[in-house]
């Protein structure tokens, strides 16, 4: 990447792959793991909210390019570390050590929004990019865009944000999306790794030239893993859910599609669960689940969490990769790990998760939230056999982490917030 001679860069994310397993955090440490390989000059920090060894603001990971900031966030409603200024002056301390000439964030989500002022005050002639990977900037239910109802919310206002959080002002909202504005002025560009995200901050106020569509790259797979192929009419499909366990990823739905099978289908039926922090949610949503398992216990196995490097030798093992979210999602990890094994994907037909699977192309589309219609496409699956190979064979290979970074240089090596040519 001679195009990256004489440039330092520092990737930035609010966590690190070896403690949060998050995909914006491996999509962070994928980009600065193949910036290393073409022995490009980069950096690596992550935050944690790991206590620090004798105080310190920072310890190493892994190698002296990977480095820790044990940091908390002051306020969740702007992202806020206003608190804790004191940690800025050693954050200054190590960027005027460093002097990237390339800033990447991943997030500022627990890092503190303020970050990216203090980047442009430290290094004012830094290029300074910021990855969305949700919408936390413009929705204060967790970055969802769902309504604290349950309904999706198709455009944040102050007042409907207001009906979600009565004890916030609409002038509260507001102020919170002023300061948030003023903070990602300090931006020079931004990424979003789906076209209907970069539309939704874009409809908030984000001027299109200043932000990009890249999608997350994929590590280079030697031996690409084809999923099984299902032999017989008699034998099981497997449906694999991957990821965290959260009541908007919608595993509940899934198990719940059981429901509306006929006895003769659902006999041929596994859903595998693959996913962690069922335990960190709400009491009542992980009794929801945990009835659910033990009512189709010998149809549901659940695997628990799993490593990243495992992620293809699990594939191989399922026919159907299934992605139930009822929040729009942006571009979940797992759809491009599944494309990239030849897995073909059953997915709610909002956001993000229709944008990359193509209905009756690459996948198939049930209406977000439905455990019924659900039910209807996995019957499909199981009656119609050749239907996933068909599907298979509309699979493209998803954007490796080469062509990832290739796609970044136009943006790295920007004039005045223009992406070069």
């Amino acid at each position: 990447m001679k195009s990256l001679e004489g440039k330092r860069l520092l990737i930035i994310s609010h966590g690190h792959p070896d403690i949060n397993k998050g995909g914006a955090e491996m999509a962070a440490y994928n980009m600065f793991n193949e910036l290393r390989r073409y022995d490009v000059d980069a950096f690596f920090l992550a935050r944690t909210g790991q206590p620090p060894h004798g105080g310190a603001a920072f310890s190493q990971r892994n190698s002296s390019r990977e480095i820790l900031f044990h940091t908390t966030m002051d306020d969740g409603f702007l992202f806020s570390n206003i608190k804790t200024r004191h940690m800025w002056q050693e954050f200054r301390d190590l960027i005027l050590l460093i002097k990237p000439d390339i800033v990447h964030l991943h997030h500022y989500f627990l890092l503190g929004i303020e970050i990216l002022e203090e980047i442009k005050r430290s290094l004012p002639d830094a290029k300074i990019i910021l990855t969305l990977h949700e919408y936390l900037a413009i929705c204060h239910n967790n970055g969802l865009m769902v309504k604290t109802s349950g309904k999706l919310c198709y455009k944040a206002t102050a007042r409907d944000c207001h009906s979600c959080f009565p004890d916030k002002q609409p002038g509260d909202f507001f102020l919170r999306e002023q300061y948030i504005k003023r903070m990602f002025n300090n931006v020079d560009h931004f990424v979003s790794p789906s076209q209907f995200l970069q539309q939704r901050y874009i409809d908030w106020g984000i001027g299109p030239d200043r932000i990009s569509v890249i999608e997350n790259g994929q590590n280079i797979l030697e031996d690409v893993p084809i999923s099984s192929v299902t032999e017989t009419e008699s034998s099981s499909v497997r449906f694999a859910f991957f990821g965290q366990i959260n009541p908007y990823k919608g595993i509940d739905v899934l198990i719940g599609a059981l429901a509306g099978l006929s006895k003769k289908v659902k006999k041929q039926v596994l859903i595998e669960i693959h996913g962690a922090n069922l335990e960190h949610q709400t009491g009542s949503y992980q009794q929801k689940v945990k009835t659910l398992m033990t009512k189709y216990g010998a149809r549901v196995h659940f695997h628990g969490a799993y490593e990243p490097q495992e992620m293809p030798g699990i594939l191989r093992s399922v026919d159907w990769a299934v992605v139930p979210s009822v929040w729009w999602e942006n571009s979940p990890m797992v759809i491009q790990e599944a494309f990239n094994c030849g897995v073909p994907l059953i997915v709610s037909d909002i956001g993000g998760m229709a944008e990359k699977v193509k209905n009756n192309v690459n996948g198939l589309h049930f209406r977000h939230g439905s455990a019924f219609d659900l039910a209807d496409k996995i019957t499909l699956c199981v009656t119609d056999r050749n239907l996933k190979n068909k599907l298979v064979s509309g699979i493209e290979t998803p954007l490796n982490i080469t062509q990832c970074i290739e796609s970044h240089l136009p943006v790295y090596l920007l004039s005045d917030g223009v992406v070069a040519d």
